[in-house]
């Protein structure tokens, strides 16, 4: 056993050891704190260098994970609705592992906690926590948890959630502080990348409405014009279908001028009442309307096979309702599918509204032409009034006078003749002034509004609508006498349908590809019985034969009767 003195030495050894060691965790912990900031730093410049919104999502999720130290992390994007997730973001997990596991969830248990509850939770095991339920198959165990909100602009965007911290620890208070520093940094980020992106989406608009306008005043034909808008805005939205619908001359109906994208064959030509329609509707209060599900939607009555696998939809007028609405554009995305946002929205409203007044623009320009072309008319049929007329009336006056002077029988009967010839060439030349003088546009109704209402007299006697569905130039192509006859044909053949079909449905199908016009009415009665009257069917025959086309007749193999019309346009 030492001295006293030698204890007295060891002591203050002893006290100088615990010291330095106290020293030195102290400046572990302050390296290790400067250490976090330093990383903390760089995950916020990291993050807010990001102008893509998936990218900077992506950042966000890897900066979490490795601030704290935790093996799986995930960012839950909240919904439109603010109570389920609409997109979710791991880090920690394989695509493998996603696969077996399925969906990504939508917001329930200790997720939908935090949206419910938006502020920071720390749990030691999830299992204990009252609403947890538990993982669905091949889901990686998980205990320790940490999640936090992400706030853009005092509003709740998303949630950051952390589990598992590494070697076995639990997340501790320096943890959520972290996060929630890093919460703030994502919320501006995810601001930044949003005003980016929107600023780019206008872009995009006011590109296509510039091209747009260009189409129309290079004089680009309506159908070319009408393609471009629907196509732009189909791209633009990301829509699986592009509708454009025009409102016919005297009828309460529109018709589906062009379709592109998914089913629109069987959408081309659709007639479609204003009435109890989506597209109506959009046209008749010159609003944009939405559809949460155009399958399950009472108000699209075109058929539920044309819409199957698409969902949201928006049909925004093309015109505002002092200018007049000019037409509806329709946009349908796929099922399952975001709907869209009002932001969408109002820049689609925007980009038909200047697309309607690039239309009226360009009408006036043409109408400015015709002008110039009518008055030009005036002039050379006044000029051709005014001189030519007279002068030739002058030289067949001084002809007959020198008529009479003339004793060769042969020469004063050329002279007759010549003067005769003058007079016809005075009644040409009066014809022609009439004909130039003649405004364009006074032939009465096109065939279209002519069928719509026939269709539509029709309706109160068969007791339901029947659809209508027109395609081809049929005002243009389809000259008057083919077609009155078509008009005639189709008033019998829904007559015959009212008298002895005894059907619920019924199509009507007319068009014309420049060489033959084709009516199909097909019904879903009880078909053509072997000794019934024929006459009508007769006449519709005999109207085919005598402009050398056809009448056909079938019975469709789940029922009632198709009649098919055919005539060429130019008798061959």
């Amino acid at each position: 056993m030492g001295s006293p003195e030698e204890a007295r030495v060891r002591l203050p050894q002893l006290r100088l050891d615990e010291l330095l060691d106290e020293l030195q965790g102290r400046l572990d912990a302050a390296r290790g704190t400067r250490d976090r900031v330093h990383s903390l730093l760089e995950a916020v410049l990291s993050v807010g260098r990001e102008l893509d919104l998936e990218q900077a999502l992506r950042s966000i999720v890897e900066a979490a994970a490795v601030l704290v130290d935790a093996e799986y992390a995930a960012l839950g994007v909240i919904g439109p609705d603010g109570k389920r997730l609409s997109a979710f973001h791991t880090v920690g997990v394989s695509d493998e592992q996603i696969a077996r596991i399925g969906p990504y969830p939508e917001g329930h248990g200790i997720l939908g906690e935090l949206i419910h509850h938006p502020e920071p939770l720390r749990l030691a095991k999830i299992s204990e926590h009252p609403e947890s339920y538990g993982f669905p198959p091949h889901h990686p165990p998980m205990n320790t948890f940490l999640g936090v909100p992400i706030r853009v602009r005092h509003q709740v965007f998303g949630n950051l959630y952390l589990t598992e911290k590494r070697g076995g620890a639990q997340f501790d208070e320096e943890d959520v502080s972290v996060t929630l520093t890093l919460a703030v940094a994502a919320g501006v980020a995810i601001d930044n990348a949003r005003l980016y992106a929107e600023s780019r989406l206008r872009e995009r608009w006011l590109r296509a409405n510039a091209e747009i306008v260009h189409r129309l005043m290079a004089g680009g034909e309506r159908a070319e014009v009408l393609g471009l808008i629907a196509e732009q805005a189909r791209e633009i939205t990301g829509a699986a279908l592009a509708v454009v619908a025009m409102p016919m001359e005297e009828t309460d109906s529109l018709s589906v001028e062009l379709a592109l994208g998914h089913g629109a064959d069987a959408l081309q030509g659709v007639v479609l009442p204003v009435d109890g329609t989506l597209i109506g509707e959009a046209f008749s209060g010159a609003t944009a309307v939405t559809s949460a599900d155009v399958l399950h939607d009472e108000r699209v009555s075109t058929g539920l096979s044309r819409f199957t696998g698409l969902g949201p939809a928006v049909a925004v007028p093309v015109g505002t309702g002092e200018s007049g609405v000019r037409g509806v554009l329709l946009l349908v995305r796929e099922a399952g599918q975001i709907a869209f946002s009002e932001k969408e929205i109002d820049l689609l409203r925007g980009f038909a509204a200047q697309a309607a007044i690039a239309m009226e623009l360009a009408e006036r320009r043409l109408e400015a032409e015709e002008v110039a072309v009518l008055k030009d008319r005036d002039r050379i049929a006044r000029d051709l009034h005014d001189l030519a007329i007279q002068r030739l009336f002058a030289t067949g006056m001084t002809l007959q006078s020198a008529g009479r002077f003339i004793e060769h029988a042969e020469a004063s009967e050329r002279v007759s003749r010549a003067v005769d010839d003058l007079d016809e060439t005075i009644k040409i030349i009066r014809s022609t002034i009439f004909g130039l003088r003649t405004r364009e546009g006074t032939q009465g109704s096109g065939l279209r509004a002519r069928v719509v209402r026939v269709v539509g007299e029709a309706a109160p006697v068969v007791c339901f609508a029947p659809s209508v569905r027109m395609e081809g130039l049929l005002d243009t192509d389809v000259p008057k006498e083919i077609a009155d006859n078509v008009v005639a044909v189709l008033s019998e053949a829904l007559t015959n349908i009212a008298r002895h079909a005894r059907a619920d449905r019924a199509e009507v199908v007319l068009a014309t590809d420049g060489r033959e016009v084709r009516l199909s009415v097909t019904d879903n009665g009880v078909g053509i019985p072997p000794a019934g009257r024929r006459s009508g069917l007769r006449n519709m025959a005999e109207r085919a034969e005598h402009l050398g086309g056809r009448l056909e007749l079938t019975e469709p193999a789940d029922g009632g009767t198709s009649l098919v019309w055919r005539v060429p346009l130019k008798k061959g």
